[in-house]
């Protein structure tokens, strides 16, 4: 049973031996006179046949604005499998605000059974009857359910939002920011006619993974009513959904007998069975294998062994509760053909308890060096929530890597940090956090100058102290009434005078963007705020090695996406280059050092809505900061070549994330022609305006191309092409570091339980290297049309969309 917060959605599995279990929300439109402090409670009784069952419950409503709320789930000790289908909960509100005998605000009560005898659920609004005790007689004096004939518009909307919450109504975002504003400015108008209102309680009733109908014990399963001869849906009502076949399942015990394992171990497939056996090693690790194909292959199990790709589908494969079956299975993994990385986070996932699985994945990462772990960091700090133990093997392997590496321990201390906020795992990721503190402070200086333990956790640890002065800094900035020029006036004030510390540290503190780099002091006169409602502080830094380093700090915006996100495109990055191709992509460093704050890495450059205001095209623009008069359009080959790389991979990159709201303010240029984009708070699929187009390529890049029939727009394609078929080779790495995130409370990914289904489609497996060139050329030349004058609607909605 889950819920938590302000969201009251809890369910259960389909076990009706389970308590009878309920919220009450919260009360509306209470009218007492002449109190000054309200004070409300609501007495609770179950009645089964016109009969009390039970004790009555009892609990207190505190005052809230104009409603009276409560946030505490209510259980009683009758279980579901003992209602009958004439079952009620009576809710009688009491008034005790006078210290004496409490008086009856009103009452209510509410069958748990539809007239289809299914079970009700979720959120129900209940009128009450002023001056009236509940009644939990058949029938019912007091019903809450409003009569059909006095519905109004409220109730209309009332029970379309319920089943949007329930999910009978598909969810569309744009659509439904928009229909549920609407909605809330008419209930706004309704309350505003007072005789329209009566007081009412809001409850809601727990949800379950399957419908729940009522059977007459000892009778015939409950069929619907009689089918009409007009066009009607019927619902056909199955006893045994959800549960094993027995059938089915003691042939696959037989047919997976361990007495068959001397039989199996000389087994070869035949040319059918290899091909399907290789189908299905090729299936992307969100598919979900079928108990025909987990037969397939757990029959050729001896015979996959060299193949290193069959592993995870062998593992998928073993009936983990069987014992003997499962320690095989462990013995063969042993002497399988050693998997690549990318497989060995699949183990990884929650989809696999067991430790002997999970450390075999960990023994294979042992072998990534520490420029390709830390490619993967944060999804394995995410991956210890689903270890069976706080000091599991992959904790202790992280935390190992991390002594030998202070990139490794200052990034690793990050990661753990901000889950600490989470607090169904805090207990683990505070176990983390003390074993990396206490090995690193056993650490002993080497001879070579290298610091001890103590002074290098010191040095991490100060940069949680310099997060919370420039957040204090922030507060002080944002307090400042009038323009911009003042509060960087301010800044500036702050970093010379109370602040002043910072301009000349103590003792150079590790950036937390880069921890190698040593920073001195912040630069009072060149640091200064962005114009937006955050205000966030762009810093600029001195260095022990003379150098500057600007540093962008903001507070009040959930960092962890957009840090996903570029973690995604400089692995992207390094997948291209690993294949020789350079598309001079910018991986600017992202940090979140809490849920909502964090730091970026500031790249001088110009937004290309800046760009086109200033220079009227970005071709001028680039012919200012590298003329050429022999060169293409009057621009150095090479700083176009770079612009047309750069916008191919950002083209593919966010296109397979499905990156949303791109405009030209968060599009951003170099002086060199590095494109990148900024700003990832939408991404796989989801966009705050309608009709986005397949591809996020506006009609001033083609147009700095030379157009759409150019020769440098055809080497913008074949960039495309190729670089997406390179990430193609690796979809499997990318599907299993965004499947290690699904719990990570990161919006758009938490939010969305189809998100990984989404990036796969964006890869398009079912297709071969040619014939996803010839897919992805369509993609571009469809969204290239619709930037440029044409007569079909389609392509108007996505020309409106850079508008």
């Amino acid at each position: 049973m889950v819920g938590g917060g302000n969201e009251f959605r809890f369910f259960l599995s389909c076990d009706i031996s389970h308590p009878l279990a309920f919220r009450v929300l919260h009360a509306e439109h209470i009218l007492l006179t002449d109190q000054k402090v309200p004070e409300l409670f609501v007495e609770c009784k179950l009645y089964i046949n016109g009969i009390q069952f039970g004790l009555p419950v009892k609990t207190r409503l505190e005052p809230s604005g104009p409603k009276y709320c409560w946030n505490e789930l209510i259980t009683l000790s009758t279980k579901y499998r003992d209602l009958t289908s004439l079952s009620q909960l009576a809710f009688t509100v009491w008034d005790v605000s006078s210290g004496e005998d409490p008086e009856i605000v009103g009452g209510a009560t509410i069958f748990l059974f539809n007239s289809k005898r299914q079970l009700k659920t979720g959120r129900q609004k209940l009128r009450l009857w002023p001056k009236k005790e509940a009644d939990g007689g058949v029938p019912t004096t007091t019903p809450g359910k409003v009569p059909r004939n006095e519905r109004g518009e409220i109730e209309r909307l009332e029970r379309l939002v319920n089943k949007y919450e329930r999910g009978q109504i598909q969810h569309v975002d744009w659509l439904d920011r928009l229909a549920l504003s609407a909605m809330d400015k008419a209930k706004e108008k309704e309350c505003e006619r007072k005789e329209n209102l009566y007081p009412s309680l809001v409850v809601e009733l727990c949800s379950f993974e399957h419908r729940i109908v009522f059977q007459e014990s000892g009778a015939n399963f409950y069929t619907p009513a009689p089918v009409s001869l007009s066009n009607e849906l019927v619902t056909v009502w199955d006893p045994e959904l959800g549960r094993t076949n027995p059938s089915e399942h003691k042939q696959l015990k037989l047919a997976r007998s361990l007495t068959r394992g001397i039989v199996d171990r000389d087994l070869k497939p035949s040319s059918n069975e290899r091909k399907l056996l290789q189908t299905i090693i090729k299936f992307p690790p969100t598919r979900t294998l079928e108990v025909d194909e987990k037969q397939l292959v757990w029959k050729f199990r001896f015979s996959l062994m060299s193949e290193k790709k069959a592993l995870t589908k062998f593992v998928r494969s073993v009936d983990w509760s069987d014992n003997q079956e499962a320690k095989q299975a462990v013995e063969l993994i042993g002497k399988w053909e050693m998997i690549d990385v990318a497989d060995a986070l699949e183990l990884l996932s929650p989809d696999f308890e067991s430790d002997e699985v999970r450390g075999y994945a960990v023994s294979v990462l042992e072998r990534a060096d520490d420029e390709e772990l830390q490619c993967y960091l944060l999804q394995l700090v995410q991956a210890l929530r689903f270890e069976r133990s706080d000091k599991s093997r992959l904790a202790l392997f992280l935390v190992n890597r991390a002594l030998s590496n202070i990139e490794i321990a200052s990034f690793l201390r990050w990661y753990i940090l901000v889950e600490l906020h989470s607090h169904a795992y805090a207990r683990r990721y505070y176990g983390t956090y003390d074993m990396l503190e206490n090995s690193m402070m056993k650490l002993v200086g080497r001879e070579d100058g290298d610091e001890d333990g103590f002074r290098l956790w010191q040095s991490l640890t100060r940069q949680t102290d310099l997060t919370a002065q420039l957040c204090s800094i922030m507060k002080d900035v944002r307090n400042v009434r009038g323009s911009a020029q003042k509060k960087i006036e301010k800044l500036r004030q702050l970093l010379s005078g109370v602040f002043s510390e910072l301009t000349n540290f103590d003792e150079p503190i590790r950036s937390p963007l880069a921890p190698t780099l040593l920073l001195t002091g912040v630069v009072p006169q060149e640091s200064s705020i962005f114009k937006s409602a955050l205000n966030p502080l762009r810093l600029t830094f001195k260095t022990a090695n003379g150098v500057t380093s600007k540093i962008i700090y903001k507070k009040g915006d959930d960092l962890r996406q957009d840090q996903l996100v570029i973690q995604t495109v400089s692995l992207m990055d390094r997948l291209l280059k690993l294949e020789n191709l350079d598309l001079h992509l910018t991986p600017y460093r992202v940090l979140a050092t809490g849920q909502d704050e964090g730091m970026l890495e500031f790249i001088p450059s110009s937004s290309l809505a800046q760009i086109l205001s200033e220079h009227r095209s970005i071709t001028s623009y680039l012919q200012k900061f590298h003329p050429d008069e022999d060169g293409p359009f009057g621009i150095t080959a090479q700083c176009l070549e770079t612009f047309i790389k750069s916008c191919a991979g950002y083209s593919v990159i966010t296109y397979i994330l499905g990156v949303g709201d791109r405009h030209l303010d968060n599009l951003l240029l170099t002086d060199d022609g590095c494109l990148f984009h900024v700003d990832f708070a939408f991404i796989l699929g989801r966009d705050p305006k309608p009709f986005p187009p397949p591809m996020k390529l506006c009609k001033e890049m083609v147009e700095a191309m030379g157009g759409a029939e150019s020769q440098y727009y055809t080497r913008f394609k074949s960039y495309c092409c190729e670089a997406y078929n390179i990430l193609r080779k690796s979809s499997s790495l990318i599907l299993n570091l965004f499947k290690l995130m699904e719990r990570s409370g990161i919006p758009d990914i938490s939010v969305d339980e189809s998100g990984g289904l989404k990036l796969q489609e964006k890869f398009r497996l079912d297709l071969d290297d040619e014939e996803a060139i010839h897919f992805f050329q369509d993609l571009i030349n469809e969204s290239v049309s619709a930037l440029f004058p044409q007569m079909v609607e389609t392509i108007h909605r996505w020309a409106q969309y850079w508008r």
